[in-house]
C-alpha cells in the first residue's frame, strides 16, 4: 500500500483542494457538518454528483448551523482565476452531458479543478460512447464486449501526473477508477487508499475501494486514515461482505452519536436485514423509510425483492406505479416492475424490464441476477448462465449469482460444475442453510455420502430455512442402513415442525412417521410404534391396505 510519507507529500502538492481535517472523533457534530457541506460543494463543482448527494444528505440529517458557523467558499487561486471562463463554460456543457465539448474548452487549463473536469469529461465521453455502441449493436447479454477506448490514454497521462505527485484527492480518485476499469485491481486499491488519505471526506473514493475488497483478510491489510468517514466505510463493507452483525453494530453506533435522522443509514440497516433474510424487520424499516422520504428511489428494488418473497402483489403493484410516476427511466424502477411481472408469472415481460434496466446501467448487479432468475423460469439455461456470469463480473461477492449458476448446472445434470458454484456461494454465505443443502444434494449425486451428511447436519445446525436438511439426512442414514441415526433425525424433524407450527408437505411428515412406526416396531416398542402408525392414518399416501 502507499507509504504514509508519500501520502503527506501528495497532500502538500495538492494544495488547491483545501485540506479537510477529518478526525475519528464524533463529539463535534458542528465541525462534521461544516466538512460535509464543504465537500458537497467541492464534489458538485467537479461533476461528482453521487458523492455530492451523499454528503448533502448526511449533512441534512445533522442540526442546522447558525450563520456565524457557516463557512465561506474556498479561496480562489491565481490558476483558478485564469481558468475561470473556460471552466464555467465547460461545466455548463458537462452538466448537459456534452462531454467532448467540455473537454475541448478545458484543454490546456492548469488549475486542479479544471484539469480534473477535463480528464473526467474525457472518461465519461468514452463511457457514453461505449454504452451507446452497446445498446445499438448488441443484445444485453454481450455488454462486457465493448470497451472504453479512452482508458489507456487517460491511464498514461494520469500515471505521469501521479509519479510527479501532481494529483490532488480528486485526481487520485479518477486515476483509481481508470485503473479499476482496466482490471488493474491491485494498483487501483493502492491509489484509492492514497485518495482516502489525501481527501478523506470524498465518499466516492471509499465506495470504489469498497467494491474492490473481496474478503475480511484484504480489509485487515489496508492502511486507512483514522477518520470518522472510516466508520461509514467499515459499516458499508461489512454489509457487502455479509458480516451483518458487525455492520448493524457500526450503524447503531453512528445513530447513537447523532446520525439518527440519516435516510442513508436507515436504508443500509434495511438492506442488512434483507441480507440475513429477516424479512419482517426489513419490510418494517423500508415502510418507515418510505414515510420519511416518499420520493426516494435508491434501494427500492431491494424493497421490491422483499415484497416479492412475501408474495405481496398489491403492495408491489403500488410501489411499481409510484416509482413510475417519480421516474420511469431509473434502473431501480425497471427492476421493481420486473419483480411485479415475475410475481404474476409473466416472465417474458419481467425479463424485458430487467433488460431495460441494463440498457440504463450495464453494471447494475441486481438486474443481471434477477434476469438470470427469469431465464431459469423460462427454462433458457444458456441465457441464465450468461446473465449470472455477468453478475459475477460486476461483483464477485454476489452469492445469488453463484447459487443461480449452481442451479442451472444442476438442471443440466452436471454435478461437478454444480459443486464448484455451490461451494463459492457457501463461502460467501457460510451460515445460509440453502447453500449447504444444495451442496449436500450435489455430494449425494457424486456418491460422496460422508460429505453430504456433513452438509445436511451443518445446514440444520445453522438454522434450516426450508426445513429439509433433517429429512435429507435421515434418508441418507436410511440408505447407509444406519437406522438409529435415521430415527433420531426424523424425531428431531417432527419436534421442530411441531414446535414452530410449520405447515409442511404431508409427504415429508408422513415419511417420518412411517419410518418411525417401522423402527419402533422392530425395536419392540409397541406403544410408540402404535402412536406413529396412528399418525400415519391421517395421510392417504401411507395408509397400508395390508
Amino acid at each position: 500500500m502507499a507509504a504514509s510519507s508519500s501520502i503527506v507529500s501528495v497532500a502538500a502538492t495538492a494544495s488547491s483542494v483545501p485540506i479537510l481535517p477529518s478526525s475519528c472523533d464524533f463529539s463535534n457534530l458542528r465541525e462534521i457538518k461544516k466538512q460535509l457541506l464543504l465537500i458537497a460543494g467541492l464534489t458538485r463543482e467537479r461533476g461528482l454528483l453521487h458523492s455530492s448527494k451523499w454528503s448533502a444528505e448526511l449533512a441534512f440529517s445533522l442540526p442546522a448551523l447558525p450563520l456565524a458557523d457557516l463557512q465561506p467558499p474556498p479561496p480562489i487561486t491565481e490558476e483558478d482565476a485564469q481558468d475561470m471562463d473556460a471552466y464555467t463554460l465547460a461545466k455548463a456543457y458537462f452538466d448537459v452531458k456534452e462531454y467532448d465539448r467540455a473537454a475541448h474548452f478545458l484543454h490546456g487549463c492548469n488549475s486542479k479543478k479544471a484539469y480534473f473536469l477535463y480528464m473526467y469529461s474525457r472518461y465519461l465521453s468514452g463511457e457514453k460512447k461505449k454504452d451507446d455502441e452497446t445498446v445499438d449493436s448488441l443484445g444485453p447479454l454481450e455488454k462486457g464486449q465493448v470497451k472504453n477506448e479512452a482508458l489507456r490514454e487517460l491511464r498514461v497521462e494520469l500515471s505521469k501526473k501521479h509519479q510527479a505527485r501532481e494529483l490532488d484527492g480528486f485526481g487520485l480518485y479518477l486515476y483509481g477508477v481508470v485503473l479499476r476499469k482496466l482490471d488493474l485491481v491491485k494498483e487501483a486499491i493502492d491509489v484509492f487508499v492514497e485518495a482516502t488519505h489525501v481527501l478523506p471526506l470524498h465518499w466516492g473514493a471509499w465506495l470504489e475501494l469498497c467494491n474492490l475488497i473481496t474478503d475480511k483478510e484484504m480489509l485487515k491489510f489496508l492502511s486507512l486514515p483514522d477518520t470518522w468517514m472510516k466508520e461509514f466505510f467499515l459499516a458499508h463493507i461489512y454489509t457487502e461482505l455479509q458480516l451483518i452483525e458487525e455492520a448493524l453494530q457500526k450503524y447503531q453506533n453512528l445513530i447513537d452519536v447523532g446520525f439518527s435522522k440519516s435516510s442513508y443509514i436507515v436504508s443500509q440497516i434495511a438492506v442488512a436485514y434483507h441480507n440475513i433474510r429477516d424479512i419482517d424487520k426489513a419490510l418494517s424499516i423500508f415502510n418507515e423509510l418510505r414515510k420519511q422520504d416518499p420520493y426516494r428511489i435508491e434501494n427500492m428494488d431491494t424493497f421490491s425483492n422483499l415484497l416479492y418473497v412475501r408474495s405481496m402483489k398489491s403492495e408491489l403493484s403500488y410501489l411499481a406505479h409510484n416509482l413510475c410516476e417519480i421516474d420511469k427511466y431509473r434502473v431501480e424502477t425497471c427492476c421493481v416492475i420486473g419483480n411485479y411481472y415475475s410475481l404474476r408469472s409473466q416472465h417474458e415481460k419481467a425479463a424485458l424490464y430487467f433488460q431495460r434496466a441494463l440498457k440504463l446501467n450495464p453494471r447494475y448487479l441486481g438486474a443481471w441476477t434477477l434476469m438470470g432468475h427469469e431465464y431459469m423460469e423460462m427454462k433458457n439455461t444458456s441465457a441464465a448462465i450468461q446473465a449470472y456470469r455477468h453478475a459475477i463480473e460486476v461483483n464477485k461477492r454476489d452469492y445469488r449469482a453463484w447459487y443461480g449458476l449452481g442451479q442451472t448446472y444442476e438442471i443440466l445434470k452436471m454435478p461437478f460444475y454444480c459443486l464448484y458454484y455451490y461451494r463459492r456461494a457457501h463461502q460467501l454465505r457460510p451460515n445460509d442453510s440453502r447453500m449447504l443443502v444444495a451442496l449436500g444434494e450435489c455430494y449425494e449425486k457424486l456418491n460422496q455420502l460422508v460429505e453430504a451428511k456433513k452438509c445436511y447436519w451443518r445446514a440444520y445446525a445453522v438454522g434450516d430455512v426450508e426445513k429439509m436438511a433433517l429429512v435429507k439426512l435421515a434418508k441418507l442414514h436410511e440408505q447407509l442402513t444406519e437406522s438409529e441415526q435415521a430415527a433420531q433425525c426424523y424425531i428431531k424433524y417432527i419436534q421442530d415442525i411441531y414446535s414452530c407450527g410449520e405447515i409442511v408437505e404431508h409427504l415429508e411428515e408422513s415419511t417420518a412417521f412411517r419410518y418411525l412406526a417401522q423402527y419402533y416396531f422392530k425395536c419392540k416398542l409397541w406403544d410408540e410404534a402404535s402412536a406413529c402408525a396412528q399418525k400415519c392414518c391421517a395421510f392417504n399416501d401411507v395408509q397400508d391396505p395390508d
